[in-house]
């Protein structure tokens, strides 16, 4: 399982014309399901993103978490994370979960973070054409893998 992270002052997600996630201050998850990754990853993941100190103290050091802030969290599928370029120019997603694999694992992510958060948890649509629109903080973005567990 891949996340590309970001620290936002807003964003949100938008399909058909709707936006449909929406958060002020807190973090932009980019997830990418792998056919591999298991309920293990999930767990991992999500105690790495909600405890990752990477918001300002009061000396503006990344020095609190997302729980230290009472942050909000936007979690949107992204399979292209998966992508291999070794060959030709057209990325291949062979490593991306299929959706019968992806989905429960996607929505098992969501409802662990809200458990750890103790609130709801904005996403976006499963395999829709989404438009994320975002507002990075920092800019801080961070890339974690759970087969790479640094």
């Amino acid at each position: 399982m891949r996340l590309v992270i970001q620290r936002v002052s807003q964003a949100s997600v938008t399909v058909e014309n709707q936006v449909i996630g929406q958060i002020c201050s807190g973090l932009l998850v980019l997830l990418g399901i792998e056919h591999t990754d298991s309920e293990e990853d999930v767990d991992w993941l999500i105690q790495k993103t909600i405890q990752m100190r990477i918001f300002p103290d009061e000396e503006g050091k990344m020095n609190c978490s997302l729980q230290d802030i009472q942050g909000e969290l936007l979690v949107v599928s992204q399979f292209t994370l998966h992508a291999s370029t070794k060959k030709g120019n057209r990325p291949s997603f062979i490593a991306a979960a299929r959706p019968e694999q992806a989905i429960p694992l996607y929505e098992s992510f969501i409802q662990k973070a809200e458990v750890a958060l103790g609130k709801s948890v904005q996403t976006g649509s499963f395999g829709a054409d989404m438009k994320v629109s975002l507002l990075n903080d920092g800019p801080v973005t961070i890339i974690i893998d759970s087969k790479n567990k640094e």
